[in-house]
């Protein structure tokens, strides 16, 4: 079973949001702790820091998974407008 770990930034972001999206996300999040692989699609990013996104509706989470440790690293909450800027 995963851990999860929440990012300063995205606990921020969380807070930003209305609180039934921002329960819907944390709920959706949860649910990866068993087996996040299916769920979450690879981003473009460099070699050595695999990126992954997971997708909520019109939202969007930007984590890091360490499948050695079983940790999941949410580090971004976002609209999916403008979530993908800096990745």
């Amino acid at each position: 079973m995963y851990s999860i770990l929440y990012s300063p930034g995205a606990r921020k972001d969380l807070k930003k949001l209305p609180e039934d999206i921002a329960k819907k996300i944390v709920l959706a999040i949860k649910e990866l702790q068993e087996d996040p692989r299916g769920y979450l699609k690879k981003l473009k990013s460099p070699p050595g820091c695999p990126l992954y996104s997971l997708r909520i509706g019109e939202y969007r989470v930007i984590m890091g998974l360490d499948a050695d440790k079983l940790i999941i690293f949410v580090i971004e909450v976002g609209h999916r407008s403008k979530i993908y800027r800096k990745y």
